[in-house]
Order: structure tokens, then sequence, then C-alpha cells
């Protein structure tokens, strides 16, 4: 496969909304986005759809880090304070692996490093 920083590259909708993965290796990536007025809700804070988006392709880019194809079978997001304008980070890390499946943890972090969301994933593997 590709790198997966370059594969990252291509996902039309990340990058509309200005998601870069900056970090990728087995198993693992970083992703961050740095919101505008645009990514706000009524409220004025951070839209939860954003924070998912954020959370998903930093998940995408760590479950296709490894060889094959991997994709989502369920995921799921808790979000734990609302999110100000600023940057926002997504660190993924893998947390089981088998053949078929495997099973990846996203905390997505402000820019005071406060935790504002958890997010899991399972994929299913495609593995030749």
């Amino acid at each position: 496969m590709e790198n997966i920083l370059e594969a990252m590259k291509k996902d039309i909708f990340a990058k509309h909304i200005g998601i870069e993965i900056i970090e990728a290796g087995e198993g693992k990536a970083v992703g961050r986005l740095k919101t505008s007025g645009d990514h706000l809700n009524g409220l004025g804070i951070v839209h939860g759809g954003v924070i998912f988006s954020l959370a998903d392709t930093t998940f995408a880019a760590a479950s296709n880090s490894r060889e094959g194809i991997a994709v989502a079978a369920n995921v799921s997001i808790s979000y734990c304070k609302a999110a100000q304008q600023g940057t926002l980070v997504a660190r993924a890390e893998e947390v089981s692996l088998s053949r078929k499946l495997a099973t990846y943890l996203v905390k997505v972090f402000d820019e005071e490093d406060s935790l504002v969301a958890l997010f899991q994933g399972t994929v299913y593997r495609k593995v030749k």
C-alpha cells in the first residue's frame, strides 16, 4: 500500500474541512484540525460532527496503516467537554488486532491538552 500519509491526502471531505494527518505508523496516527468560525454550531462551540470527523479520519489513518484495507464496522464517541475555536489534535492507537478485526481508541484534545472526546472504532480488515 502507498504511504498512508499520501493516501490520506486523497480524502476529499477531510481536506474540505481542514483535517490533516500529521503522523502515522503501524496501528497509530495523529490528526490535527485548526477550527474556524465555519466549524462552530449555534452555541458558538465546535460542532460535534466536526470533532467526530477528526476522530474518524484519524481512526481511518491508523487502521489503514497496516497491510490490506480496513473499513469501519462499528464506531462510538463520547464528548467530554465543549471545544472552543482553536486547534484540535486527535491521537489514535490500536488496542486490539487480529486477522479480520482491529479496535482503536482515539482521544481528541484541545489547545490546553484537555480531553474533548473519546472515540472507539472497530474495523473489518481485508488482508491478502
